[in-house]
């Protein structure tokens, strides 16, 4: 099996956040990239930095599950840890232009967080 280029970024992408690395992260994302979130929809590398920033200053450990995708898509599924909440799920629908990240689906449950 080949990997997409889509799938390459995505998978490059989510390792790196959930790693802690938040400016490896960033530095696949199209300066004008758009990501909509249950939180909110983020326009542009600074309003994603503080979306990605304040979660993953929260992370204790991490794991990604898979990274699937085909021509200029791919989708991520994570599981995360923090204080709060213990394995916390996540998927994440990328659309990728030129080798990077135009577009971002962050599909994830609120409810556990809001409790906290």
């Amino acid at each position: 099996m080949t990997t997409s280029t889509a799938q390459q970024t995505a998978d490059d992408f989510v390792r790196a956040w959930t790693s802690g690395d938040v400016d490896k992260a960033l530095s696949l994302l199209a300066p004008d990239v758009v990501c909509e979130a249950p939180s909110g929809r983020f326009e542009g590398v600074d309003r994603y930095r503080e979306f990605l920033s304040r979660f993953v200053s929260m992370v204790t450990s991490a794991s990604v599950i898979d990274v699937l995708g085909d021509g200029n898509r791919a989708v991520a599924v994570y599981t995360t840890d923090t204080p709060f909440v213990q394995d916390f799920r996540g998927i994440d629908h990328f659309t990728v232009e030129n080798g990077s990240i135009t577009h971002i689906i962050s599909v994830f449950d609120r409810l556990p967080m809001s409790n906290k």
